[in-house]
């Protein structure tokens, strides 16, 4: 599975984003999907995650504010950011595995980077 982050720019505190993530390759509609982040002297964070039954989760730095959704003719995950703060500046990047469930929206692989695949990455600067 191959992954492709868009979407990533400069932006001012308060301002939106959507992140889109497109998978190619040997794909299915099984697999889950993530967004985690890192920024510069930081330990990689899990921002959102979707499960194969839809079903989303969320770091509580950014509940309210982020959205992650998926539409599955096109292969591409979106995380939709509002209400951008500094402290979101990062480069972001999306994940997929087949191991899914209470494991995978607890961003318990993030840190040992448990996952089938991994984007490049697209930059968020907010300042």
């Amino acid at each position: 599975v191959q992954l492709v982050e868009s979407g990533g720019e400069s932006v001012q505190p308060g301002g939106s984003l959507r992140l889109s993530c497109v998978a190619s390759g040997y794909w299915s509609n099984s697999n889950c999907m993530a967004w985690f982040r890192q920024a510069p002297g930081k330990e990689r964070e899990g921002v959102a995650a979707i499960d194969s039954d839809g079903s989303t989760s969320y770091a509580d730095s950014v509940k309210g504010r982020f959205t992650i959704s998926q539409d599955n003719a096109k292969n591409t995950l979106y995380l939709q950011m509002n209400s951008l703060k500094v402290e979101d500046t990062a480069m972001y990047y999306c994940a997929a595995d087949r191991v899914c469930g209470a494991y995978w929206k607890g961003f318990h692989w993030v840190m040992i980077g448990d996952y089938l695949s991994r984007g490049q990455g697209t930059q968020v600067t907010v300042s």
